[in-house]
Protein backbone atom coordinates (compact mmCIF):
# COMPACT_ATOMS: atom_id res chain seq x y z
CA UNK A 1 0.00 0.00 0.00
CA UNK A 2 1.32 3.51 -0.69
CA UNK A 3 1.90 6.36 1.41
CA UNK A 4 -1.12 8.11 -0.05
CA UNK A 5 -3.57 4.81 -0.15
CA UNK A 6 -2.33 4.28 3.68
CA UNK A 7 -3.68 7.93 4.44
CA UNK A 8 -6.68 7.80 3.03
CA UNK A 9 -7.23 4.66 4.71
CA UNK A 10 -6.48 6.08 7.93
CA UNK A 11 -8.83 9.25 7.17
CA UNK A 12 -11.63 6.59 6.31
CA UNK A 13 -11.08 4.99 9.16
CA UNK A 14 -11.05 7.90 11.06
CA UNK A 15 -14.33 8.91 9.19
CA UNK A 16 -15.89 5.48 10.40
CA UNK A 17 -14.87 5.98 13.88
CA UNK A 18 -16.02 9.39 14.04
CA UNK A 19 -19.54 9.23 12.52
CA UNK A 20 -20.04 5.56 15.16
CA UNK A 21 -19.37 7.76 17.83
CA UNK A 22 -22.11 10.59 16.73
CA UNK A 23 -24.36 8.03 16.11
CA UNK A 24 -23.91 5.87 19.41
CA UNK A 25 -24.32 9.58 21.50
CA UNK A 26 -27.46 10.65 19.32
CA UNK A 27 -28.60 7.44 20.65
CA UNK A 28 -28.04 8.44 24.31
CA UNK A 29 -29.62 11.77 23.18
CA UNK A 30 -32.81 10.36 21.47
CA UNK A 31 -32.75 7.70 25.17
CA UNK A 32 -32.61 10.75 27.24
CA UNK A 33 -35.17 13.18 25.38
CA UNK A 34 -37.52 10.54 24.86
CA UNK A 35 -37.56 9.97 28.73
CA UNK A 36 -38.81 13.45 29.25
CA UNK A 37 -41.74 13.95 31.06
CA UNK A 38 -44.95 14.76 27.90
CA UNK A 39 -46.50 18.13 29.03
CA UNK A 40 -49.17 20.39 27.99
CA UNK A 41 -49.09 23.97 26.97
CA UNK A 42 -49.16 25.01 30.40
CA UNK A 43 -46.40 22.53 31.65
CA UNK A 44 -48.36 20.57 33.32
CA UNK A 45 -47.52 16.25 32.82
CA UNK A 46 -50.09 14.56 30.25
CA UNK A 47 -48.86 11.07 30.87
CA UNK A 48 -46.92 9.71 33.75
CA UNK A 49 -43.01 9.05 33.37
CA UNK A 50 -41.59 6.78 36.10
CA UNK A 51 -38.60 7.36 35.67
CA UNK A 52 -38.33 11.08 35.15
CA UNK A 53 -34.82 12.72 36.03
CA UNK A 54 -35.20 14.14 39.57
CA UNK A 55 -33.96 17.89 38.26
CA UNK A 56 -37.17 17.61 35.80
CA UNK A 57 -39.60 18.26 38.52
CA UNK A 58 -41.55 21.07 38.57
CA UNK A 59 -43.91 23.26 41.15
CA UNK A 60 -47.41 21.83 40.45
CA UNK A 61 -46.25 17.83 39.79
CA UNK A 62 -47.98 15.57 40.88
CA UNK A 63 -45.15 12.55 42.36
CA UNK A 64 -45.71 8.68 42.46
CA UNK A 65 -42.98 8.49 45.67
CA UNK A 66 -43.86 7.12 48.72
CA UNK A 67 -41.38 4.45 48.24
CA UNK A 68 -38.51 6.66 47.58
CA UNK A 69 -35.78 6.46 50.31
CA UNK A 70 -32.25 7.98 50.31
CA UNK A 71 -30.50 9.62 47.48
CA UNK A 72 -32.79 9.19 44.51
CA UNK A 73 -31.52 10.59 40.80
CA UNK A 74 -35.19 9.95 39.41
CA UNK A 75 -38.62 10.14 40.45
CA UNK A 76 -42.11 9.04 38.56
CA UNK A 77 -43.87 12.36 37.63
CA UNK A 78 -47.46 11.48 37.09
CA UNK A 79 -50.57 14.19 35.77
CA UNK A 80 -52.37 15.27 39.22
CA UNK A 81 -55.71 14.04 37.89
CA UNK A 82 -53.85 10.19 38.58
CA UNK A 83 -53.90 8.76 42.25
CA UNK A 84 -50.44 10.41 43.60
CA UNK A 85 -48.49 10.36 46.84
CA UNK A 86 -47.59 14.03 46.71
CA UNK A 87 -47.60 16.99 44.78
CA UNK A 88 -44.54 19.74 44.47
CA UNK A 89 -45.73 23.10 45.57
CA UNK A 90 -42.63 25.32 45.81
CA UNK A 91 -39.25 25.60 45.14
CA UNK A 92 -36.08 27.86 46.52
CA UNK A 93 -32.86 27.70 45.17
CA UNK A 94 -29.75 27.92 47.73
CA UNK A 95 -27.01 30.60 47.50
CA UNK A 96 -24.09 30.15 45.43
CA UNK A 97 -20.62 28.60 47.25
CA UNK A 98 -19.04 25.87 49.07
CA UNK A 99 -21.44 23.24 50.33
CA UNK A 100 -22.74 24.74 53.56
CA UNK A 101 -23.58 20.91 55.06
CA UNK A 102 -26.38 18.37 55.01
CA UNK A 103 -27.63 20.02 58.50
CA UNK A 104 -27.72 23.71 56.98
CA UNK A 105 -29.30 22.02 54.19
CA UNK A 106 -32.10 20.20 56.06
CA UNK A 107 -32.75 23.59 58.10
CA UNK A 108 -32.92 25.53 55.00
CA UNK A 109 -35.31 23.25 53.57
CA UNK A 110 -37.55 22.84 57.03
CA UNK A 111 -37.69 26.58 56.58
CA UNK A 112 -38.76 27.08 53.13
CA UNK A 113 -40.97 24.27 53.00
CA UNK A 114 -42.68 25.47 55.75
CA UNK A 115 -42.69 29.03 55.32
CA UNK A 116 -44.83 28.56 51.55
CA UNK A 117 -47.06 25.77 53.17
CA UNK A 118 -50.00 28.32 53.97
CA UNK A 119 -49.96 30.26 50.94
CA UNK A 120 -50.31 26.53 48.79
CA UNK A 121 -52.74 24.88 51.43
CA UNK A 122 -54.53 27.55 52.95
CA UNK A 123 -53.54 27.22 56.39
CA UNK A 124 -50.51 27.11 58.98
CA UNK A 125 -48.20 23.84 58.50
CA UNK A 126 -49.15 23.54 62.42
CA UNK A 127 -52.83 23.35 61.95
CA UNK A 128 -52.73 20.68 59.44
CA UNK A 129 -53.58 16.92 59.13
CA UNK A 130 -51.02 17.17 55.91
CA UNK A 131 -47.34 16.31 56.15
CA UNK A 132 -44.60 18.21 53.87
CA UNK A 133 -40.82 16.43 52.48
CA UNK A 134 -38.70 17.65 50.01
CA UNK A 135 -36.16 17.42 47.43
CA UNK A 136 -32.31 18.73 48.22
CA UNK A 137 -28.90 19.19 47.41
CA UNK A 138 -26.08 16.54 48.74
CA UNK A 139 -22.82 17.15 48.67
CA UNK A 140 -22.64 15.23 45.46
CA UNK A 141 -25.38 17.05 43.79
CA UNK A 142 -23.68 20.51 45.33
CA UNK A 143 -20.88 19.82 43.36
CA UNK A 144 -22.49 19.55 40.14
CA UNK A 145 -24.33 22.75 40.11
CA UNK A 146 -27.72 21.49 41.90
CA UNK A 147 -28.96 24.03 44.71
CA UNK A 148 -32.27 23.43 44.07
CA UNK A 149 -34.62 22.22 47.07
CA UNK A 150 -38.23 21.20 45.87
CA UNK A 151 -40.95 20.73 48.91
CA UNK A 152 -44.29 18.33 48.62
CA UNK A 153 -46.77 17.80 50.49
CA UNK A 154 -48.53 14.45 50.90
CA UNK A 155 -51.39 13.19 52.85
CA UNK A 156 -49.98 10.64 55.10
CA UNK A 157 -50.20 7.00 53.66
CA UNK A 158 -53.04 8.21 51.41
CA UNK A 159 -53.15 8.60 47.48
CA UNK A 160 -54.64 12.08 46.15
CA UNK A 161 -56.42 12.68 43.13
CA UNK A 162 -56.34 16.23 42.01
CA UNK A 163 -54.25 19.18 44.10
CA UNK A 164 -54.02 19.68 47.65
CA UNK A 165 -53.82 23.72 46.77
CA UNK A 166 -56.26 25.20 48.96
CA UNK A 167 -57.15 21.93 50.99
CA UNK A 168 -56.86 24.04 54.43
CA UNK A 169 -56.75 20.47 56.26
Amino acid sequence: MTSIARARARTLALLAITAAAVALSGCTMIGQLTNSTPRDASGAPTAANTNADVFSIKVGDCLDDASSTGTVTTAPIVPCNQPHDSEAYTSVQMKDGAFPGADAVTTQANETCAAAYPAFIGIPYDDSDLSISYYFPTKESWANGDRQIMCTVYDNGVKTTGTLKNAKR
